[in-house]
């Protein structure tokens, strides 16, 4: 951990996992190549994450607007999705590495769903890093059907309009008490050079260092991830305050 503050390690950070694309065009190969290269990489920081303990990582593997891509590239990464789940299973169980989704998986094809679905199960208990991966997320889809369930508690006299706060609006999140029960990140990392949120987080990223990275996803390296965090470290967090 060279470098590194232990006593101001975040307790979760998210990934914006880009430029997988960008790398298989400079190097020539398929598309889906670079995807199956950044799944490398993926597993790679979700180990160094553990090593760190940090105590809650969240990649951003899949978006809604990522089902405008073409057929193949779309089928390509929930291929790999499964293979990625189905080689290094035992291996998160080992870890004690607890796995959630942020985000509806039910409409993704079947064998990648039952994959995920087995995954989650079989970590559920684990009391290790908590890895999150965002699939078919979008923030304001998840902002959106936290404000529906809301509306519908109200029209069912379960709640008063007066009772509606930040802390029950975020409950209803993907990443709330009702599903993945984690903490807003403390830094937000993207790869690839582009310095935008693409719809990642959006509420819980109010108070989030964003530390951008040149590295494409695949060339993400440990000693880059420890880079990052050691920017969030030298930083003055001051939360609106003086």
């Amino acid at each position: 951990m060279t470098g590194l503050i232990k006593e101001i390690m975040p307790q979760h950070v998210a990934i914006i996992m880009d430029g997988n694309g960008r790398w298989a065009k400079e190097h020539g190969v398929p598309r889906v190549a670079g995807h199956r290269a950044g799944m490398e990489s993926m597993k790679k920081i979700v180990d160094h994450s553990d090593k760190l303990g940090i105590k809650h990582l969240t990649v951003y593997a899949f978006s809604t607007e990522n089902w405008k891509r073409s057929t193949e590239e779309v089928r390509g990464i929930f291929k790999l999705l499964v293979t990625f789940v189905n080689r290094d299973l035992r291996e998160l169980i080992k870890n004690n590495v607890c796995v959630k989704i942020l985000g509806d998986f039910s409409s993704i094809p079947e064998d990648s769903k039952k994959a995920l679905e087995k995954t989650i199960e079989d970590t559920k208990n684990n009391k290790g890093l908590q890895f999150n991966i965002a699939l078919n997320y979008g923030s304001r889809d998840e902002i959106r059907r936290s404000v529906e369930t809301i509306a519908h508690k109200v029209k069912a006299g379960e709640l008063e309009p007066s009772d509606i706060s930040e802390d029950v609006i975020s409950e209803y999140l993907w990443t709330g008490n009702m599903h993945a029960d984690c903490p807003d990140p403390e830094l937000i990392i993207r790869t690839s050079g582009e310095q935008r949120l693409s719809n990642f987080l959006l509420w819980q990223a109010a108070y989030s260092e964003l530390v951008f990275s040149d590295a494409l996803w695949p060339d993400f390296s440990t000693e880059e991830y420890e880079r990052c965090i050691a920017e969030y470290q030298s930083r003055d967090r001051r939360f609106g305050g003086r």
